[in-house]
């Protein structure tokens, strides 16, 4: 806990104020296009299907169009209807708080900048009427929060990622691949969802299989998080210790097109979040 006490800096500790505050203003999370073509006839856009899913509490943020008149004259509190998506809207936010993700030269390490970018497209996702899980990779087992709407769940993916990016911060060993963490996703997200992982460049070495498993079937965007140092590594030759041993050498830029690339080939969506883009 002293160690926590002494990490309690913004960028260096995440906090679930952070990322409730990432979500938009209500006028812009109804924004929704009439139709998927300029000129076409307004027509609702394809997601809302007929089938009941489920009939539950009203939270902040439900479309008020929704209300389920009887459940709410029984209760006395209101609810909503959800029901089943022509196309399975559901999303699932992978963090990666492994080792490697633990550093940073900017205003923050790259792991708190993962966590803001996925809890951005968590509340994007939640604005359009769809589900959002997350799985919390560290160097234990994954923290996983199955899919669910509503500003309610993304309070509770908020928690999930603070209290597994405090966890993180408090172990020593590494763990080496992410394999294990995609084989559950592939559980976790229906045919036709969406995956968001974000992670670092070195983040996926061995996870190739696994990388094209998941994406069979899914939407999955790769979101590879750069440090500032890796983009524009400073000129001057730097001092690298062990401890014991010490030796000088320069950084050089990292070139992302090769990665980005075999990401293509794996069936994924790369995006390159570069600098402090992410928060």
């Amino acid at each position: 806990m002293v160690i926590l006490q002494a990490l309690d800096q913004p960028g260096l500790r995440l906090t679930v104020a952070e990322l409730m505050a990432l979500r938009p203003p209500a006028r812009m999370q109804r924004q929704r296009p009439a139709s998927r073509r300029p000129g076409a006839i307004p027509a609702r856009v394809a997601g809302q299907g007929m089938d009941l899913r489920e009939i539950r509490a009203f939270t902040e943020g439900d479309d008020l169009r929704r209300i389920d008149p009887a459940a709410t004259a029984r209760t006395g509190q209101l609810h909503v209807r959800s029901f089943h998506e022509d196309r399975d809207d559901s999303t699932l936010l992978i963090a990666d708080f492994r080792h490697a993700m633990l550093w940073g030269t900017g205003a923050a390490l790259r792991s708190v900048r993962a966590a803001r970018h996925l809890a951005m497209l968590g509340w994007r996702a939640v604005g359009r009427g769809g589900s959002v899980g997350v799985l919390v990779v560290g160097d234990d087992a994954p923290l996983a929060l199955n899919a669910a709407s509503g500003a309610a769940q993304m309070q509770a993916i908020a928690v999930a990622m603070a209290r597994g990016h405090d966890a993180a911060l408090m172990r020593r060993r590494a763990v080496a691949t992410l394999v294990p963490a995609l084989a559950q996703a592939v559980r976790m997200v229906p045919p036709g969802g969406r995956v968001h992982l974000a992670t670092g460049p070195e983040g996926l070495t061995g996870a190739d299989a696994a990388l094209t498993r998941l994406a069979q079937g899914r939407r999955l965007e790769v979101h590879v998080l750069l440090d500032p140092a890796e983009i524009a590594p400073p000129a001057a030759a730097l001092a690298v210790s062990d401890g014991t041993h010490s030796r000088h050498g320069r950084l050089s830029a990292f070139d992302p097109q090769p990665l980005l690339s075999h990401l293509r080939i794996l069936g994924a969506h790369p995006d390159l979040v570069s600098g402090d883009d992410a928060g």
